[in-house]
């Protein structure tokens, strides 16, 4: 997931009948899943996923439901400049990326969340499927502006990093500091041939 054209392999789950057991039923830890939903539906699955959430009391199964979309500027087609306008943009259409415990009740409520075609990472057959890996996650969610505490370990001083976003999108460099209260990096980058440091914000930031 380390840039917008990374292709996720879509698979679908069965649909059976409802867990016996119902939301009692709790196995795993909390993690992110990668949902398929029909191509345009992404934002309307979003909505319905979370209206059930709410009015069946989830909130113990499922958490943040997020649709990867970034404001961009809108281009005229004659000249190539910005209109002054924007529009939103879906970095992975067809995906809704959902942090929830996989329990066969969690499962069953989303795989049947009117839109979704099934999960990311389940070869169906009544297979769970596995959560997204940190580091493949962690990218999705920079984009749209979230940081999780945890992210800040996979980072060091001397690590090299990408910005992927903001102003310095492409600009790559090493860290020098990281202030965890402010969420600002200093890095060290080349500028013109000559070696710079600039401050960016640790969302903005990806491993290289």
């Amino acid at each position: 997931m380390a840039d917008e054209k990374t292709a996720f392999t879509d698979t679908t789950t069965d649909v059976s009948d409802e867990p016996s057991g119902g939301k009692e039923q709790k196995l795993g830890e909390k993690a992110w899943y990668v949902v398929n939903t029909y191509s345009t539906h992404e934002n309307k699955v979003a909505y319905n996923l979370r209206k059930r959430v709410e009015s069946m009391g989830l909130e113990d199964l499922i958490f943040r439901i997020v649709v990867a979309e970034q404001e961009v500027p809108v281009m005229d087609r004659e000249t190539g400049l910005p209109t002054g306008k924007t529009r939103m943009k879906n970095l992975y259409p067809g995906y809704v990326f959902v942090e929830m415990i996989m329990t066969d009740y969690a499962w069953y409520i989303v795989r049947n969340t009117p839109g979704v075609t099934g999960f990311v990472g389940s070869s169906g057959k009544g297979t769970k499927p596995f959560p997204v890996p940190r580091e493949q996650i962690e990218p999705v969610l920079k984009r749209m502006g979230i940081v999780d505490d945890n992210m800040y370990d996979r980072y060091q001083i001397g690590d090299y990093i990408k910005v992927i976003r903001g102003t310095l999108e492409g600009t790559e460099g090493r860290i020098v500091s990281i202030d965890k209260d402010t969420g600002a990096v200093e890095i060290e980058t080349v500028f013109f041939g000559r070696t710079t440091k600039v401050e960016v914000d640790f969302s903005e930031i990806e491993r290289v």
